[in-house]
């Protein structure tokens, strides 16, 4: 039997029976669960569909919703029962897709403990997309030691056809929309982010260097680096996604974000819509800006539905601010 490396679960699916069992529980039978997987695998292509309203064409981003269908319902249970339950087995940099973790948590643990800092920004292109079926089917067998055939079954229910739905493409990939999606692009790519941490304290290990990924962002922090450090290490970076693993390249997207601490400009940081303090998080300045047009609006209007309307969009912002307050307690 292969070795599978200690940074993966051990999953151990051996076939569609063993899987029904894994998923079913309290709330759904062996049999029911054997059932619902079987329709599933006959009916796959009539249970997702392309949302429009979400979807941005011109980036060739489509996002794809399962939501009332067997698939959905199936996509859930083996995020819930197959994949979450190893979340903890991931390294502290990861943030998307991890119970517990969000973009709060991803910036608070950029902040560091030294002064003068500065940040590189990276975002990866179309990161659902460039993650093939069989780099799913691949992580499914040689790194989770589940059989050829329960491989190939669970990357065929997570992965769609890239484009639009009825495209007919022969490359399938992973269905940005889907459950199971934002966990498996992690898993898929855990080799080259744990790279991409060892290249960041590599050249910057004297300058407090925080890293933190959440989904396709890669944020970095240190302290007393200057504007060539960070371009030098965004160079490498970049050349280690896209030549690392010829069966696994990712491309950046031209959205470089490079902030230098400045004596004269002791403006704050910002990352994922958030401002970075010395040693605080804030709302970005494009939320700010939409809290003051509701603030305006609702001075102004005389309609009491959309008055109403209003005050619920006031209340969601406060509760953010509250909430980000809330993750700097437990950060602690």
């Amino acid at each position: 039997m292969q070795k599978v490396a200690c940074r993966y679960p051990n999953i151990y699916i051996r076939s569609k029976n063993d899987l029904a069992k894994r998923l079913s529980g309290e709330n759904i039978s062996f049999k029911a669960t054997l059932r619902l997987i079987n329709d599933v695998i006959d009916n796959f292509d009539y249970y997702w569909y392309d949302n429009i309203k979400v979807s941005k064409p011109k980036e060739e981003k489509f996002f794809r919703s399962s939501y009332g269908t067997p698939l959905g319902r199936l996509l859930k249970l083996i995020d819930k029962k197959i994949l979450a339950p190893y979340d903890h087995m991931l390294p502290d940099f990861i943030f998307g897709g991890v119970s517990g973790k969000d973009h709060v948590g991803a910036a608070y643990s950029l902040l560091g403990k030294r002064r003068r800092r500065s940040k590189l920004g990276l975002d990866i292109k179309r990161f659902f997309e460039q993650n093939k079926l069989e780099r799913v089917e691949c992580f499914f067998q040689s790194k989770c030691n589940c059989s050829k055939k329960v491989a190939k079954l669970l990357a065929k229910i997570c992965c769609v056809p890239v484009g639009p739905k009825g495209s007919n493409s022969s490359i399938k990939a992973l269905a940005r929309g889907f459950s199971t999606s934002t966990r498996l692009a992690t898993w898929t790519n855990l080799d080259l982010f744990l790279r991409v941490s060892w290249l960041v304290k590599k050249r910057l290990k004297l300058h407090d260097a925080k890293l933190a990924i959440f989904i396709d962002d890669i944020g970095i922090t240190a302290s007393k680096v200057d504007r060539k450090d960070l371009e030098n290490l965004k160079k490498e970076i970049e050349s280690l996604l896209n030549n690392h693993d010829q069966n696994q390249q990712l491309s950046l997207n031209n959205k470089t974000s490079i902030q230098i601490y400045s004596e004269t400009n002791c403006s704050n940081l910002n990352h994922l819509g958030l401002d970075m303090g010395r040693n605080k998080i804030g709302i970005g300045a494009k939320t700010k800006s939409r809290q003051a047009l509701i603030q305006k609006r609702l001075k102004e209007e005389d309609d009491l539905v959309e008055k109403a309307r209003l005050i619920r969009i006031k209340k969601s912002y406060n509760n953010y601010q509250k909430y980000i307050k809330s993750k700097k307690l437990s950060t602690k």
